[in-house]
């Protein structure tokens, strides 16, 4: 018997506190919103994506983790920490990690924590 069992994608549910100031922050860092509803938006940039859920449970949200690698760390910094200001957050500087990343913690407004890098080469 031959079944298709091939994927098309894996989204992770990312939760929001403030659902609208949510939407204009992943748009401000890069992301492009794909489409909206009354409690749902997707949001991708190039070949990543997620979905925003209007869901908020502090527990939760205080413990989800997101990881993005990127091509170039350092330009993902200086954008992200540039457009981040006018939501009242500092973005601490890429590092390298012992885990073989170079990256830097990024905490949305509802505290959800955004691990973005670069794979150390060697």
């Amino acid at each position: 018997m031959s079944a298709n069992l091939n994927t098309i994608e894996a989204r992770a549910l990312v939760p929001t506190g403030d659902f609208e100031q949510s939407k204009r922050f992943y748009q401000a860092i890069g992301f492009t919103m794909e489409w909206s509803s009354a409690d749902m938006a997707s949001f991708r940039r190039g070949a990543s994506g997620f979905l925003l859920q209007k869901f908020y449970v502090p527990d939760h949200t205080n413990n989800f983790v997101m990881n993005l690698l990127v091509e170039d760390v350092d330009a993902w910094w200086e954008h992200v920490s540039a457009a981040t200001k006018a939501f009242g957050l500092t973005v601490e500087k890429p590092a390298d990690r012992p885990w073989g990343l170079r990256d830097f913690p990024l905490i949305d407004p509802s505290g959800v924590l955004w691990r973005i890098g670069q794979r150390l080469s060697g």
